[in-house]
Protein backbone atom coordinates (compact mmCIF):
# COMPACT_ATOMS: atom_id res chain seq x y z
CA UNK A 1 0.00 0.00 0.00
CA UNK A 2 0.92 3.55 -1.16
CA UNK A 3 2.19 5.61 2.53
CA UNK A 4 -0.23 8.10 3.15
CA UNK A 5 0.76 11.55 2.95
CA UNK A 6 -0.29 15.30 5.07
CA UNK A 7 -1.04 17.78 2.33
CA UNK A 8 -0.45 21.59 2.60
CA UNK A 9 -3.03 23.49 1.60
CA UNK A 10 -2.51 27.08 2.02
CA UNK A 11 -4.76 29.66 3.68
CA UNK A 12 -6.53 32.12 3.02
CA UNK A 13 -8.81 34.98 4.58
CA UNK A 14 -10.77 35.09 7.53
CA UNK A 15 -13.97 34.06 7.57
CA UNK A 16 -15.92 37.64 8.84
CA UNK A 17 -15.01 41.31 9.00
CA UNK A 18 -17.24 43.82 10.39
CA UNK A 19 -17.85 44.58 6.40
CA UNK A 20 -19.45 40.80 5.36
CA UNK A 21 -20.98 39.96 8.82
CA UNK A 22 -24.36 37.89 7.87
CA UNK A 23 -23.92 38.82 4.12
CA UNK A 24 -24.99 35.58 2.89
CA UNK A 25 -26.54 37.55 -0.53
CA UNK A 26 -26.50 35.56 -3.99
CA UNK A 27 -25.15 36.83 -7.32
CA UNK A 28 -26.61 36.48 -10.51
CA UNK A 29 -29.03 33.60 -9.63
CA UNK A 30 -32.77 32.67 -10.92
CA UNK A 31 -34.90 31.61 -8.66
CA UNK A 32 -37.66 28.23 -8.94
CA UNK A 33 -40.37 26.73 -7.22
CA UNK A 34 -40.54 23.26 -8.01
CA UNK A 35 -42.93 20.81 -7.64
CA UNK A 36 -42.16 17.39 -6.30
CA UNK A 37 -44.00 14.40 -5.12
CA UNK A 38 -43.75 15.42 -1.91
CA UNK A 39 -44.26 19.26 -1.78
CA UNK A 40 -42.67 22.22 -3.48
CA UNK A 41 -38.68 22.84 -3.10
CA UNK A 42 -37.69 25.90 -3.47
CA UNK A 43 -34.25 26.17 -5.92
CA UNK A 44 -31.84 28.64 -6.68
CA UNK A 45 -29.27 28.23 -9.97
CA UNK A 46 -26.45 30.01 -10.96
CA UNK A 47 -25.20 29.44 -14.67
CA UNK A 48 -26.68 27.14 -16.75
CA UNK A 49 -26.32 23.17 -17.83
CA UNK A 50 -22.84 23.09 -20.71
CA UNK A 51 -22.68 20.01 -22.36
CA UNK A 52 -22.46 16.79 -20.67
CA UNK A 53 -21.34 17.81 -18.25
CA UNK A 54 -22.89 17.20 -14.31
CA UNK A 55 -24.38 20.18 -12.30
CA UNK A 56 -23.15 20.60 -9.11
CA UNK A 57 -25.72 20.58 -6.41
CA UNK A 58 -26.00 21.72 -2.83
CA UNK A 59 -28.00 20.76 0.15
CA UNK A 60 -27.32 22.62 3.32
CA UNK A 61 -27.46 21.25 7.34
CA UNK A 62 -30.23 22.41 10.12
CA UNK A 63 -30.80 25.93 11.15
CA UNK A 64 -29.47 27.12 7.92
CA UNK A 65 -30.39 27.70 4.32
CA UNK A 66 -28.57 27.58 1.19
CA UNK A 67 -27.34 31.14 1.44
CA UNK A 68 -25.65 31.13 5.35
CA UNK A 69 -24.48 27.00 3.95
CA UNK A 70 -22.59 27.54 1.21
CA UNK A 71 -22.37 31.36 -0.30
CA UNK A 72 -19.10 31.83 1.45
CA UNK A 73 -17.24 28.89 -0.16
CA UNK A 74 -19.14 29.92 -3.91
CA UNK A 75 -18.85 33.79 -3.73
CA UNK A 76 -15.00 32.93 -2.41
CA UNK A 77 -12.03 33.31 -5.91
CA UNK A 78 -11.11 30.13 -6.02
CA UNK A 79 -14.28 28.75 -6.10
CA UNK A 80 -15.44 30.55 -8.81
CA UNK A 81 -12.44 29.81 -10.99
CA UNK A 82 -14.14 26.34 -10.63
CA UNK A 83 -17.76 26.72 -11.26
CA UNK A 84 -17.20 29.08 -14.26
CA UNK A 85 -16.76 25.60 -15.91
CA UNK A 86 -20.47 24.21 -14.58
CA UNK A 87 -23.98 25.42 -13.31
CA UNK A 88 -24.64 25.44 -9.91
CA UNK A 89 -27.69 24.30 -8.16
CA UNK A 90 -28.51 25.47 -4.54
CA UNK A 91 -32.10 23.09 -3.04
CA UNK A 92 -33.36 24.66 0.05
CA UNK A 93 -35.10 22.10 2.22
CA UNK A 94 -38.61 22.55 2.93
CA UNK A 95 -39.87 26.32 4.65
CA UNK A 96 -35.72 26.65 5.33
CA UNK A 97 -35.42 29.38 2.74
CA UNK A 98 -34.96 33.14 3.39
CA UNK A 99 -38.57 34.58 4.42
CA UNK A 100 -40.60 31.39 4.19
CA UNK A 101 -44.29 31.23 4.75
CA UNK A 102 -44.96 28.60 7.91
CA UNK A 103 -46.79 25.83 7.26
CA UNK A 104 -50.40 25.14 7.88
CA UNK A 105 -51.02 23.47 11.13
CA UNK A 106 -51.17 19.42 10.54
CA UNK A 107 -48.67 19.87 7.50
CA UNK A 108 -46.88 16.25 7.15
CA UNK A 109 -42.91 17.18 7.14
CA UNK A 110 -41.13 15.15 4.80
CA UNK A 111 -38.95 12.26 5.91
CA UNK A 112 -35.14 12.38 4.53
CA UNK A 113 -36.06 9.39 2.27
CA UNK A 114 -38.74 11.67 0.92
CA UNK A 115 -36.57 14.71 0.67
CA UNK A 116 -33.99 12.37 -1.12
CA UNK A 117 -37.25 11.69 -3.67
CA UNK A 118 -37.87 15.45 -4.29
CA UNK A 119 -34.39 15.94 -5.92
CA UNK A 120 -35.33 13.82 -9.50
CA UNK A 121 -38.16 16.17 -9.86
CA UNK A 122 -35.55 18.97 -9.44
CA UNK A 123 -33.31 17.40 -12.20
CA UNK A 124 -36.10 16.72 -14.61
CA UNK A 125 -37.80 20.39 -14.24
CA UNK A 126 -33.92 21.78 -14.89
CA UNK A 127 -33.16 19.47 -17.76
CA UNK A 128 -29.97 18.13 -15.96
CA UNK A 129 -28.97 14.74 -16.40
CA UNK A 130 -26.47 14.56 -13.11
CA UNK A 131 -24.81 15.86 -10.64
CA UNK A 132 -21.81 16.69 -8.16
CA UNK A 133 -23.42 16.45 -5.11
CA UNK A 134 -22.51 18.93 -2.02
CA UNK A 135 -23.96 18.25 0.88
CA UNK A 136 -23.50 19.26 4.68
CA UNK A 137 -25.20 17.42 7.85
CA UNK A 138 -28.44 16.46 7.19
CA UNK A 139 -27.89 17.72 3.47
CA UNK A 140 -24.94 15.35 3.30
CA UNK A 141 -27.13 12.21 4.29
CA UNK A 142 -29.99 13.21 1.82
CA UNK A 143 -27.24 13.25 -0.85
CA UNK A 144 -25.98 9.95 -0.20
CA UNK A 145 -30.02 8.70 0.04
CA UNK A 146 -30.27 10.23 -3.32
CA UNK A 147 -26.82 8.32 -4.66
CA UNK A 148 -28.07 5.00 -3.15
CA UNK A 149 -31.33 5.02 -4.77
CA UNK A 150 -30.65 6.43 -8.31
CA UNK A 151 -27.00 6.11 -8.82
CA UNK A 152 -27.27 6.95 -12.17
CA UNK A 153 -28.23 10.97 -11.56
CA UNK A 154 -24.82 11.34 -9.21
CA UNK A 155 -21.20 11.43 -10.27
CA UNK A 156 -19.76 12.16 -7.00
CA UNK A 157 -20.17 13.34 -3.66
CA UNK A 158 -18.78 15.65 -1.41
CA UNK A 159 -20.03 15.01 2.10
CA UNK A 160 -19.45 17.43 5.22
CA UNK A 161 -20.30 16.23 8.30
CA UNK A 162 -22.39 13.59 7.37
CA UNK A 163 -23.92 10.95 10.00
CA UNK A 164 -24.65 7.95 8.72
CA UNK A 165 -26.34 6.46 11.60
CA UNK A 166 -30.22 6.36 12.96
CA UNK A 167 -30.43 8.33 15.92
CA UNK A 168 -30.03 5.77 18.88
CA UNK A 169 -32.40 5.82 22.11
CA UNK A 170 -29.88 7.46 24.10
CA UNK A 171 -29.15 9.75 21.79
CA UNK A 172 -33.25 9.97 21.74
CA UNK A 173 -33.42 10.61 25.42
CA UNK A 174 -30.09 12.98 25.44
CA UNK A 175 -32.51 15.31 22.91
CA UNK A 176 -35.45 15.11 24.87
CA UNK A 177 -33.88 16.00 28.49
CA UNK A 178 -31.61 18.67 25.99
CA UNK A 179 -35.50 20.06 24.55
CA UNK A 180 -36.63 20.31 28.26
CA UNK A 181 -33.55 22.91 29.34
CA UNK A 182 -32.58 24.36 25.96
CA UNK A 183 -34.44 26.16 23.54
CA UNK A 184 -34.21 25.31 19.75
CA UNK A 185 -31.74 27.61 18.75
CA UNK A 186 -29.18 25.89 21.59
CA UNK A 187 -29.83 22.66 20.09
CA UNK A 188 -28.88 23.14 16.46
CA UNK A 189 -25.84 25.25 17.59
CA UNK A 190 -24.49 22.22 19.54
CA UNK A 191 -24.97 20.74 16.41
CA UNK A 192 -22.98 22.92 14.48
CA UNK A 193 -20.12 23.62 16.70
CA UNK A 194 -17.87 22.09 19.57
CA UNK A 195 -18.08 22.90 23.26
CA UNK A 196 -14.44 24.91 22.31
CA UNK A 197 -15.98 26.64 18.76
CA UNK A 198 -19.06 28.22 21.27
CA UNK A 199 -16.18 29.48 23.12
CA UNK A 200 -13.45 30.59 21.53
CA UNK A 201 -15.05 31.69 18.04
CA UNK A 202 -17.28 35.08 19.39
CA UNK A 203 -18.29 36.72 16.36
CA UNK A 204 -18.76 33.38 14.43
CA UNK A 205 -21.29 31.92 16.67
CA UNK A 206 -22.68 35.50 17.13
CA UNK A 207 -23.31 35.71 13.65
CA UNK A 208 -24.80 32.22 13.41
CA UNK A 209 -26.80 32.27 16.48
CA UNK A 210 -28.70 35.52 15.02
CA UNK A 211 -29.07 34.10 11.94
CA UNK A 212 -30.64 30.85 13.31
CA UNK A 213 -32.41 32.95 15.66
CA UNK A 214 -33.91 35.55 13.23
CA UNK A 215 -33.33 35.08 9.55
CA UNK A 216 -34.92 30.66 9.52
CA UNK A 217 -39.24 30.10 10.80
CA UNK A 218 -38.76 28.99 13.82
CA UNK A 219 -41.49 26.41 13.08
CA UNK A 220 -40.63 25.16 9.77
CA UNK A 221 -37.07 24.58 11.44
CA UNK A 222 -38.46 22.47 13.70
CA UNK A 223 -40.07 20.58 11.56
CA UNK A 224 -36.83 19.95 9.89
CA UNK A 225 -35.25 18.86 12.52
CA UNK A 226 -37.49 16.55 13.61
CA UNK A 227 -37.00 14.75 10.38
CA UNK A 228 -33.65 14.63 10.24
CA UNK A 229 -33.69 13.52 13.92
CA UNK A 230 -36.18 10.71 12.84
CA UNK A 231 -33.77 9.15 10.21
CA UNK A 232 -32.86 5.96 9.49
CA UNK A 233 -29.38 3.75 9.27
CA UNK A 234 -27.76 4.52 5.92
CA UNK A 235 -27.76 0.54 6.19
CA UNK A 236 -24.42 1.15 3.75
CA UNK A 237 -21.88 -1.02 3.93
CA UNK A 238 -18.29 -1.51 2.46
CA UNK A 239 -16.95 -4.03 0.09
CA UNK A 240 -15.04 -7.13 0.28
CA UNK A 241 -12.45 -6.98 -2.94
CA UNK A 242 -13.20 -10.29 -5.25
CA UNK A 243 -16.45 -11.54 -2.80
CA UNK A 244 -19.43 -8.75 -2.69
CA UNK A 245 -17.97 -5.98 -5.10
CA UNK A 246 -21.17 -6.56 -6.90
CA UNK A 247 -24.10 -7.20 -4.49
CA UNK A 248 -22.63 -4.82 -1.43
CA UNK A 249 -24.90 -1.85 -1.06
CA UNK A 250 -22.60 1.38 -0.65
CA UNK A 251 -22.02 4.31 -2.66
CA UNK A 252 -20.53 3.45 -6.58
CA UNK A 253 -19.14 7.20 -7.05
CA UNK A 254 -16.31 9.33 -5.97
CA UNK A 255 -16.83 10.56 -2.23
CA UNK A 256 -15.01 12.99 -0.76
CA UNK A 257 -15.59 13.09 2.92
CA UNK A 258 -14.90 16.21 5.03
CA UNK A 259 -14.85 17.32 8.76
CA UNK A 260 -13.42 19.69 11.22
CA UNK A 261 -10.58 18.53 13.53
CA UNK A 262 -13.04 20.18 16.74
CA UNK A 263 -16.57 19.46 14.66
CA UNK A 264 -19.05 17.33 16.60
CA UNK A 265 -20.00 15.24 13.82
CA UNK A 266 -15.81 13.89 13.86
CA UNK A 267 -17.16 10.02 15.10
CA UNK A 268 -20.06 9.67 12.87
CA UNK A 269 -17.79 11.05 9.65
CA UNK A 270 -14.99 8.52 10.62
CA UNK A 271 -18.14 5.86 11.06
CA UNK A 272 -19.17 6.51 7.48
CA UNK A 273 -15.46 6.46 6.00
CA UNK A 274 -15.19 3.21 7.74
CA UNK A 275 -18.73 1.50 5.67
CA UNK A 276 -17.33 3.17 1.99
CA UNK A 277 -15.48 1.92 -0.62
CA UNK A 278 -11.71 2.66 -0.23
CA UNK A 279 -10.89 2.54 -3.65
CA UNK A 280 -13.60 5.61 -4.38
CA UNK A 281 -13.53 7.54 -0.65
CA UNK A 282 -11.35 10.07 0.53
CA UNK A 283 -11.50 11.36 3.83
CA UNK A 284 -10.26 15.09 4.70
CA UNK A 285 -10.08 16.19 8.24
CA UNK A 286 -9.09 19.90 8.44
CA UNK A 287 -7.15 21.01 10.90
CA UNK A 288 -8.09 24.34 13.12
CA UNK A 289 -11.33 23.73 11.97
CA UNK A 290 -14.91 22.94 13.86
CA UNK A 291 -18.15 22.63 12.67
CA UNK A 292 -18.70 24.92 9.23
CA UNK A 293 -15.23 24.39 7.18
CA UNK A 294 -17.25 25.90 4.07
CA UNK A 295 -17.38 29.10 6.12
CA UNK A 296 -14.80 28.88 8.28
CA UNK A 297 -11.93 27.57 5.64
CA UNK A 298 -13.46 28.13 2.32
CA UNK A 299 -9.91 28.13 0.50
CA UNK A 300 -9.36 25.20 1.75
CA UNK A 301 -12.10 23.57 0.83
CA UNK A 302 -12.02 25.01 -2.91
CA UNK A 303 -8.88 23.42 -3.33
CA UNK A 304 -9.61 20.33 -2.55
CA UNK A 305 -12.85 20.55 -4.52
CA UNK A 306 -10.62 21.25 -7.44
CA UNK A 307 -8.71 18.23 -6.85
CA UNK A 308 -12.02 15.92 -6.22
CA UNK A 309 -12.94 17.40 -9.37
CA UNK A 310 -9.95 16.33 -11.59
CA UNK A 311 -10.08 12.71 -9.91
CA UNK A 312 -13.68 12.51 -11.90
CA UNK A 313 -11.81 13.56 -15.12
CA UNK A 314 -12.66 16.73 -15.44
CA UNK A 315 -9.57 18.85 -16.03
CA UNK A 316 -9.60 22.15 -15.11
CA UNK A 317 -7.07 24.27 -17.42
CA UNK A 318 -5.57 27.29 -16.16
CA UNK A 319 -6.84 30.60 -17.59
CA UNK A 320 -3.33 31.18 -19.32
CA UNK A 321 -4.63 28.85 -22.14
CA UNK A 322 -7.84 30.20 -23.52
CA UNK A 323 -7.88 27.81 -25.94
CA UNK A 324 -7.43 24.75 -23.91
CA UNK A 325 -10.96 23.75 -22.82
CA UNK A 326 -12.11 21.76 -19.95
CA UNK A 327 -12.72 18.36 -21.08
CA UNK A 328 -13.90 15.29 -19.50
CA UNK A 329 -11.88 11.94 -19.74
CA UNK A 330 -12.66 8.54 -19.67
CA UNK A 331 -12.35 6.34 -16.68
CA UNK A 332 -9.51 4.85 -18.48
CA UNK A 333 -7.67 7.67 -18.92
CA UNK A 334 -8.82 8.93 -14.84
CA UNK A 335 -9.79 6.45 -13.03
CA UNK A 336 -12.49 7.59 -10.11
CA UNK A 337 -9.87 7.45 -7.50
CA UNK A 338 -7.32 9.23 -9.07
CA UNK A 339 -7.84 12.15 -6.92
CA UNK A 340 -5.37 10.28 -4.43
CA UNK A 341 -2.66 10.34 -7.07
CA UNK A 342 -2.82 14.46 -7.34
CA UNK A 343 -2.80 15.47 -3.67
CA UNK A 344 0.08 12.69 -3.16
CA UNK A 345 1.74 14.57 -5.88
CA UNK A 346 0.67 17.73 -5.31
CA UNK A 347 2.25 16.98 -1.54
CA UNK A 348 6.23 15.34 -3.39
CA UNK A 349 6.30 18.09 -4.97
CA UNK A 350 5.85 20.99 -2.10
CA UNK A 351 8.92 21.92 -0.32
CA UNK A 352 7.06 22.03 2.72
CA UNK A 353 7.03 18.70 3.85
CA UNK A 354 10.34 17.49 4.56
CA UNK A 355 12.01 14.00 5.46
CA UNK A 356 11.51 14.24 8.34
CA UNK A 357 7.88 16.10 8.69
CA UNK A 358 6.98 13.51 6.35
CA UNK A 359 7.92 10.72 8.82
CA UNK A 360 5.76 12.54 11.35
CA UNK A 361 3.18 13.37 9.49
CA UNK A 362 2.63 9.66 8.24
CA UNK A 363 2.77 8.48 11.50
CA UNK A 364 0.16 10.74 12.82
CA UNK A 365 -2.41 10.13 9.90
CA UNK A 366 -1.94 6.71 10.04
CA UNK A 367 -3.16 6.49 13.43
CA UNK A 368 -6.07 8.46 12.12
CA UNK A 369 -7.10 6.12 9.11
CA UNK A 370 -10.18 4.22 9.69
CA UNK A 371 -10.04 1.57 6.89
CA UNK A 372 -10.65 -1.76 5.86
CA UNK A 373 -7.43 -3.18 8.01
CA UNK A 374 -8.81 -1.82 10.99
CA UNK A 375 -11.92 -4.45 10.40
CA UNK A 376 -9.82 -7.27 9.51
CA UNK A 377 -6.55 -7.27 10.94
CA UNK A 378 -4.32 -10.42 9.24
CA UNK A 379 -2.30 -11.58 6.37
CA UNK A 380 -4.43 -9.70 3.60
CA UNK A 381 -3.77 -6.11 5.56
CA UNK A 382 -1.50 -5.02 2.98
CA UNK A 383 -3.45 -6.65 0.33
CA UNK A 384 -6.84 -4.48 1.06
CA UNK A 385 -6.60 -0.84 -0.29
CA UNK A 386 -7.12 1.65 2.17
CA UNK A 387 -9.07 4.82 1.90
CA UNK A 388 -6.86 7.96 1.64
CA UNK A 389 -6.96 10.55 4.64
CA UNK A 390 -5.80 13.44 4.24
CA UNK A 391 -5.00 16.10 7.03
CA UNK A 392 -4.36 20.02 6.11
Amino acid sequence: MDELQDVQLTEIRPLLTNKNTRNFQDFDCQEHDIETPHGVLHVTMRGTPKGNRPVILTYHDIGLNHKSCFNTLFNFEDMQEITQHFAVVHVDAPGQQENAPPFPAGYQYPSMEELAEMLPSVLTHLKISSIMGIGVGAGAYILTTLALNQPNLVEGLVLINIDPCAKGWIDWAASKLTGWTSNLVDIVMAHHFSHEELQDNQELIQTYRLHIAQDINQDNLNLFFTSYNSRHDLEIERPIPGLNEDTVSTLKCPALLVVGDTSPAVEAVVECNSRLNPTKTTLLKMADCGGLPQVVQPGKLAEAFKYFVQGMGYMLRNHAFPYVQLSHLNSESVPTASMTRLVRSRTHSSSSVGSADGARSRSQTGNQVEGAGAAAAGNDTQARPQTMEVSC
